[in-house]
């Protein structure tokens, strides 16, 4: 009887299978970013378990989820063990997470704060290797109506409309827009473009009433507030 029951004890399960047993009785929280990952693969090589595998992927980005979320499925499949099928599971599971992130964030709807701004929209763009800019719809109570991307690519007087801007903002009731776009480059410099898009999108929207209450330069780890700065 007692070498049946310690035939199921968790020490007898494969390396593999050891975070899948953990998370059904410890919970997701008490499992590392490697076990997680882990569980995701299923299995490692023939030299190293699915866990010391994954410590070793985390390993060559610092350990920092967000940079393990910028390799490529190529890039993944360098690691021996992973073929193509993990590394597009790895890739999917990490867009997820990024996904929910920006969903978490509006869902708080009150934008109170240009950091508030920057919660909602860098899980959007803040990442993104090109160019895009955004418009956000206020209620009169500053809870999100609607975001919409208004261009993609890099960003001109021409490629703003702000007849669509202001319909919009008219169909859906706003009162308020904030804008936002990202620099890739890393930069939180408004450009002569930039303050000439807000300059146009605010005055055109002053004769409807409807307040520009800033316009956020996103990067992947910080921002660039016109209202803060006090040049809106």
């Amino acid at each position: 009887m007692h070498e049946k029951s310690t035939s199921f004890s968790i020490k007898s399960w494969s390396q593999d299978d050891r975070p899948r047993e953990k998370l059904l009785y410890k919970g997701k929280s008490a499992l590392s970013d490697a076990e997680l990952v882990a569980i995701l693969i299923g299995s490692g090589n023939r030299e190293e378990s699915a866990v010391a595998l994954c410590k070793r992927i985390l390993g060559s980005v610092d350990n920092n989820l967000s940079a393990l979320g910028k390799l490529s499925v190529k890039q993944l499949m360098q690691f021996k063990g992973i073929g193509e099928a993990k590394a597009v599971t790895i890739a999917a599971a990490l867009e997820l997470g990024r996904r929910r992130r920006g969903e978490e964030a509006l869902e708080k709807k009150q934008i109170s704060s240009s950091r508030s701004v920057f919660e909602v929209m860098q899980p959007v763009i803040g990442e993104l290797q090109h160019e895009e800019f955004w418009i956000i719809y206020l209620n009169n109570s500053n809870k999100v109506i609607q975001k919409n991307q208004l261009s993609k690519g890099g960003i001109t007087g021409t490629l703003v409309d702000v007849r669509l801007v202001l319909k919009t903002a008219l169909e859906v009731g706003a009162t308020g827009l904030i804008l936002a776009h990202n620099h890739p480059s890393g930069t939180l410099r408004p450009s002569e473009a930039d303050k000439q898009i807000t300059e146009k999108l605010k005055t055109a929207a002053q004769s409807l009433d409807i307040k520009v209450l800033d316009h956020l330069i996103i990067t992947e780890n910080a921002y660039f507030s016109f209202a803060d700065e006090g040049i809106l």
